[in-house]
């Protein structure tokens, strides 16, 4: 039986299977489907756990021989095989459908593995384990299903998000999953249950540097040269990398060269606005940037951040603080010298 990771606990409320596999490289979500089953394990009196590494020294006999082995101290055993190469090779394969022809009597198996792909899930092994019990794959989240993924979080929790809520905080944590769980249970504990604004999210971020940064952006569309220059200085006196800076930097500059690029082709500014998640707050400084440089500008800009990029990494020499304060400038429309424009 295939499950998503969101259908598991709604099926082991149902109770247990005798075998779950649950493979992927994405953390928080394949630590999460894990806890589930040995939680629910415990719950149904699976009291005693072995854990088994299936590294390549591994005697798959041994799977077998805890199978068949009658517990001192509990009549229902969780047997976890962890499996990070997915590869269980010949022997292990043939146990596993062993397992599955006969699997023993008050005994949980749950497999974790790191990714499988499509031909591991058209092995015989698999489809065995699949058949008795359950599978479970799990997958990085794309961004652009953060913002729900976050919201639904939020409200499993007891939150009730505003709808940009949940997206400043999907742009703020970057695909991090785990960085997003951590920042909705400090939600919780700050405000509890119940409404939650743009503002409080703002109010609670973890990384005060990170969040100047994107001040910094902000600013910097919005044309405020002095301004700009006073929060560079500063992130540049906390000790922030300035490879940091020209990260939130240079993936504004190639969002504003798509959003120019769509304008320039007839698209309503609220259509293109929409379309790369443009939450309330930020649209007055993306407009003002999208009106100050046309999508040629933007474009040269992103090519002046790759040659910062190569600056901050030492392969071309220069100075990578004054080169990004010249880049923000330009942002702002403020040219310091004709020539910098081109380059």
């Amino acid at each position: 039986m295939k499950l998503r990771a969101e259908q598991l606990d709604a099926h082991l409320a149902k109770g247990l299977a005798p075998v779950y596999v649950v493979s992927g490289e994405e953390p928080l979500q394949l630590g999460e489907a894990c806890d589930a089953v040995r939680r629910h394990a415990r719950e149904q009196g699976f009291t005693e756990r072995e854990v088994m590494a299936a590294d390549a020294g591994f005697d798959w006999r041994e799977l077998m021989a805890s199978c068949n082995t009658l517990s001192l101290f509990a009549s229902r055993k969780l047997i976890e095989l962890r499996m990070p190469s997915g590869k269980p090779g010949a022997e292990g394969g043939k146990i596993f459908q062993e397992y599955a022809e006969r699997p023993p009597a008050d005994t949980v198996l749950l497999v974790i593995s790191g990714k499988l792909d499509k031909a591991s899930q058209n092995t015989k092994w698999y489809q065995a384990l699949d058949g008795l019990g359950a599978t479970v794959q799990v997958w990085p989240v794309e961004t652009r299903d953060m913002p729900g993924w976050i919201a639904a979080r939020m409200r499993a929790r007891g939150l009730q998000p505003a709808r940009e809520a949940a997206v400043m905080l999907a742009e703020r944590v970057e695909g991090n999953l785990l960085a997003a769980a951590q920042e909705v249970e400090k939600l919780l504990l700050l405000y509890g249950e119940g409404p939650l604004s743009v503002e409080q999210v703002e109010v609670a971020v973890t990384d005060s540097a990170r969040f100047d940064v994107f001040g910094l952006v902000d600013a910097a569309l919005a044309g405020d040269a002095p301004r700009v220059t006073r929060m560079l200085d500063g992130l540049q006196a906390e000790g922030v990398e300035p490879i940091l800076v020209l990260w939130a930097l240079g993936r504004e500059i190639r969002s504003l060269a798509e959003m120019a690029a769509q304008l320039e082709t007839g698209t309503p500014i609220e259509r293109v606005l929409a379309e790369h998640r443009v939450w309330d707050k930020r649209q007055a400084p993306v407009r003002a940037g999208l009106a100050r440089h046309p999508r040629g500008r933007w474009l040269q800009m992103a090519r002046r951040a790759g040659r910062i990029d190569r600056i901050a990494k030492g392969v071309l020499p220069g100075n990578a603080w004054d080169e990004l304060l010249q880049l923000v400038l330009l942002m702002t429309g403020v040219q310091l010298f004709a020539a910098l424009a081109n380059k």
